[in-house]
């Protein structure tokens, strides 16, 4: 299915849709079983310039725009949910912040090898005690002269067992609220960064989900991301476009579902005819389609708003709460369509319904989305 806003992408769809069959989606079932992304197929996604999507190519990227992005995100998210959340979190949340508020410096340094030169990015904001209310979180981040020394606990780190480099928000004043955070480009091979855990997720198996401890970790002052103390800004800019690529992740795992579910339902033969010839059935895949275009309109407005400069985090939040909602509720209508064949881990659509489910909690749960929506309606009276 294709929107009027897609029609100068066609080219680009037809060639990642292509490459998540081939490449990415005959993995997924041993991606999700063995929790862990070959490192051939990270390789791939590097080469084929999905790893830096809009990063102009003067710092190593694709040079492609955000709309670009969100339907690299979706492809290869169809194929595996696990490598599209790879790709997501590397791109918008670690390399985003560096590119719009780093200096030049920093982009030269850090941005070809995260767009191209195989080098995995992750972004550090949750806490044991700091989740939805990142204001309150404790990392500490202290003044040394010529450098800071970063200590504290993060939670739920995408990327974080294999990234290179980190983004790791710290206070540098001590308040309860969100004023003195401040954000850094910290080098995970850092003398003190140390992944302590590894969380047994429901879904997303094959994604890297780390605790990371930060000991007197030494940051040069030149890498700090910004101005001091103004890092919230930083991060709540970061998220509404990562919310866009949590969004489109959502949307590939529904369309996977979907296609699976209104296949299967051509083939299984009951009261002697196919079960696609049920009117019960046909409901399912008509409302299922139909919050797949919903979905993929209102991330490729958001997408839009994004690429021309203009307002878009009322719309990111639109897009990030209907299509992970939209996403739980078609991957669980996938598994009613196949029945009891569809509880059973022989078929795809218990490991779409799995990996749906944390698209309406991070980056921003589906409360938080509409409170976003809430305050900007309400902001417009």
């Amino acid at each position: 299915m294709q929107s009027i806003f897609e029609v100068e992408y066609k080219e680009l769809r037809e060639m990642v849709s292509k490459f998540s069959d081939s490449e990415v989606a005959p993995l997924a079932q041993a991606i999700d079983h063995d929790g862990k992304i070959p490192e051939a197929l990270i390789g791939k996604l590097f080469e084929n310039g999905f790893m830096g999507s809009y990063i102009p190519e003067e710092f190593g990227g694709a040079g492609m725009d955000y709309s670009s992005y969100a339907i690299i995100v979706e492809e290869i998210s169809r194929g595996c949910a696990s490598t599209g959340v790879l790709v997501s979190a590397h791109t918008s949340l670690c390399m985003w912040p560096i590119l719009n508020f780093g200096t030049d410096f920093q982009k030269k340094k850090y941005l070809p090898g995260l767009a191209s030169g195989g080098v995995i990015g992750c972004f550090c904001l949750s806490e044991p005690n700091a989740g939805s209310d990142p204001g309150t979180l404790s990392t500490f981040a202290e003044d040394k002269g010529d450098h800071y020394e970063i200590s504290g606990v993060k939670n739920w780190i995408t990327n974080g067992r294999d990234a290179g480099v980190a983004i790791v928000m710290a206070k540098t004043t001590k308040t309860n609220d969100h004023k003195g955070i401040t954000a850094f480009i910290v080098e995970t091979k850092s003398e003190g960064f140390k992944v302590q855990k590894l969380e047994d997720k429901l879904g997303i198996k094959g994604s890297s989900t780390a605790q990371i401890w930060l000991d007197k970790v030494k940051v040069p002052k030149e890498n700090v991301i910004g101005v001091v103390g103004k890092g919230f800004g930083v991060a709540l800019s970061t998220l509404d476009g990562g919310r866009i690529g949590i969004a489109a992740q959502a949307l590939g795992i529904a369309e996977a579902a979907f296609r699976y579910a209104k296949s299967y339902s051509k083939q299984r033969i009951q009261f002697g005819k196919p079960i696609s010839e049920l009117q019960a059935i046909q409901f399912m895949l008509a409302d299922m389609s139909t919050k797949i275009a919903a979905s993929r309109l209102l991330i490729m407005n958001a997408s839009y708003l994004k690429d021309h400069g203009m307002p878009y985090s009322k719309e990111a939040a639109q897009a990030k709460v209907f299509a992970s909602e939209s996403a739980m509720w078609i991957s669980t209508k996938a598994i009613q369509v196949l029945g009891g064949n569809g509880y059973s881990k022989e078929y795809p659509v218990e490991r779409h319904f799995r990996d749906a489910k944390i698209t309406e909690i991070y980056e921003g749960t589906s409360e938080i989305q509409r409170i976003v929506i809430a305050a900007n309606e309400l902001k417009e009276i």
